[in-house]
């Protein structure tokens, strides 16, 4: 996961699949009892915070700009602008692979507006909308 900047521990996608450039792709997240946000979330019974899966969202989308832009994205950054409708319908817990779903809706200029979907075992555990801005 080189195309991206984040590292351990605030990279929270193993590898990309399905990529469709300019308009999808999946990224997967083998979820570890490791993980370091489980010390505190909760260490009787750990759940993924579901802000995290929207980050993975966002990294799973911030990956697929980067592999659709190649050589006009060098020196720039993606960051978040807005998040809608986020919904969280079940936990994620160790041992859980999670398939992060982004697809784009639409591109303007630097502007790029996602719909995220977060599946474990075929299942919906996350969806939210989401834009992120690119700037250099």
């Amino acid at each position: 996961m080189q195309a991206i900047p984040h590292r351990y521990p605030f990279l929270l996608i193993d590898r990309m699949e399905d990529i469709v450039q300019g308009e999808e792709a999946t990224g997967i997240k083998n979820v570890s009892v490791n993980e370091p946000f489980f010390q505190g979330h909760f260490p009787a019974r750990p759940v993924m915070p579901g802000v995290l899966l929207v980050e993975a969202m966002a990294q799973t989308a911030a990956t697929l700009v980067v592999l659709t832009l190649g050589k006009d994205f060098e020196g720039k950054l993606v960051y978040f602008m807005t998040i809608e409708g986020a919904k969280f319908r079940r936990p994620v817990e160790p041992g859980d692979q999670v398939r992060i779903h982004v697809a784009k809706e639409r591109h303007r200029s630097n502007v790029w507006k996602f719909r995220g979907e977060a599946r474990v075992e075929g299942t919906v555990v996350a969806e939210a909308t989401f834009s992120a801005m690119i700037m250099g």
